[in-house]
């Protein structure tokens, strides 16, 4: 096997007794870092200290890692201009976060009998939101909901 030593150096082939006697006597432990290779690689390391490096970059990669979350936006099918502006306003800061936004269209009674005019709603939701999102999912009919769901370009 192919032996490098604690600063990185190759120090050749060894056999495997030799390779783990000298780490012995240097008071590490031999590791295998590469089997698939020819002849395979071994290392000297401190294994404690090699899983606590490894523990601390794990933990320090998943603190500056953003989870994705799903916000949800709900609308009826003749809003108001002013209510339809806050709402925009309120999908552009969500989705400025990097988060993605769920756009439910809520039909209550008669409105169900005018779908168009919700697909018609949330087609200009989308095309508001042109630049900065994209649609993920297009407008679905659920029941009495239609909904719709924009993620971050």
């Amino acid at each position: 096997m192919r032996v490098i030593d604690q600063d990185g150096e190759n120090i050749g082939v060894l056999y495997t007794r030799e390779a783990i006697a000298q780490a012995a006597e240097v008071g590490l432990d031999l590791v295998e870092v590469s089997p698939n290779a020819d002849p395979p690689v071994c290392k000297y390391l401190d294994v404690g200290k090699f899983k606590y490096e490894a523990q601390k970059k794990a933990n320090l990669a998943r603190k500056s890692q953003k989870t994705q979350e799903i916000k949800e936006i709900k609308m009826r099918p003749n809003i108001d201009d002013h209510d339809y502006v806050t709402k925009m306003k309120k999908i552009t800061e969500f989705i400025g976060e990097g988060d993605k936004v769920k756009v439910t269209l809520r039909f209550r009674g008669r409105e169900m009998s005018h779908q168009q005019l919700g697909m018609i709603l949330l087609q200009r939701v989308a095309e508001d939101m042109g630049e900065t999102a994209k649609v993920e999912a297009y407008p679905r009919l659920e029941g009495r909901q239609m909904l719709m769901v924009l993620s971050p370009k």
